[in-house]
């Protein structure tokens, strides 16, 4: 569940796109075999692997934030004074960010995403985008570190014609996520492949187990967490009404 009300503390991870599960981090090709043998029962024979797509680096992705914060503000004539009074995210923070001098916490990047009216994946997409799009799971942004060990991934967002955002969560054993509400009219549907979670709106406890799907109103404070001993993975797809948000006036402004 995105954060967007506040900073994400000092102690969670920020946007990194490392890669983990012994993914070859060089792009090098690595040989297998292959099960058949030749037609004389020869020995098996020996295929490459394809090499994996490139990982994104950090400063590219940095690099396409800086540009867009950028466009975005200079296409609706705002004064950094004005983005940040809409963004509450501190002047200085916004000139470090245009100026890529600095790697931005979710909890800033989605500040500044509402205050556009945008979704915080158009802020993380390269410049040069695409009418079709294939991506690798371990390519995507973790924008969300557990204490525990679990990840948050936004896998793919799109702002037209409508804002969605779809994420791949991982909760450790006794991991928890806490996260204020979203923009006015957010709604999110959380959808468990593995383990149970149990999602908390409005104070109240929704047990969700594999193979079930919950849908709310996530514009409230809410939270998830893994009770159990062993962890759980969820898919999530969250869908936000069109719109800037002025955090100085409390409401969404319709986009025009």
């Amino acid at each position: 569940m995105p954060q967007t009300r506040a900073d994400v503390p000092a102690s969670r991870t920020e946007i990194t796109t490392c890669s983990y599960h012994g993914i070859d981090r060089k792009g090098q090709s690595v040989d297998r075999y292959d099960d058949r043998t030749g037609p004389n029962g020869g020995a098996r024979r020996r295929r490459p692997h394809a090499p994996r797509p490139r990982h994104l680096p950090l400063d590219e992705i940095n690099a396409a934030v800086a540009l867009h914060v950028r466009a975005l503000r200079a296409g609706r004539g705002w004064s950094l004074d004005e983005l940040s009074g809409r963004s509450g995210v501190s002047k200085g923070m916004l000139v470090q960010i245009e100026g890529c001098r600095t790697n931005p916490s979710v909890g800033t990047l989605a500040r500044i995403a509402d205050a556009f009216g945008v979704t915080v994946a158009r802020l993380l997409q390269p410049a040069a985008d695409r009418s079709v799009h294939l991506s690798e799971i371990d390519d995507a942004p973790v924008l969300w570190r557990g204490g525990r060990g679990g990840t948050g991934r936004m896998l793919r967002g799109l702002s037209d014609p409508g804002f969605v955002e779809l994420w791949d969560w991982r909760f450790a054993p006794q991991e928890r996520y806490e996260a204020e509400e979203l923009l006015p009219g957010t709604r999110t549907m959380v959808h468990v492949l593995v383990g149970q979670v149990v999602v908390t709106v409005d104070g109240a406890d929704h047990q969700v187990q594999a193979g079930q799907t919950l849908d709310f109103r996530s514009d409230r404070a809410h939270a998830c967490r893994n009770d159990l001993d062993s962890p759980a993975r969820l898919v999530m797809v969250v869908t936000m009404p069109p719109g800037e948000l002025d955090r100085r006036r409390g409401s969404a402004i319709a986009r025009r």
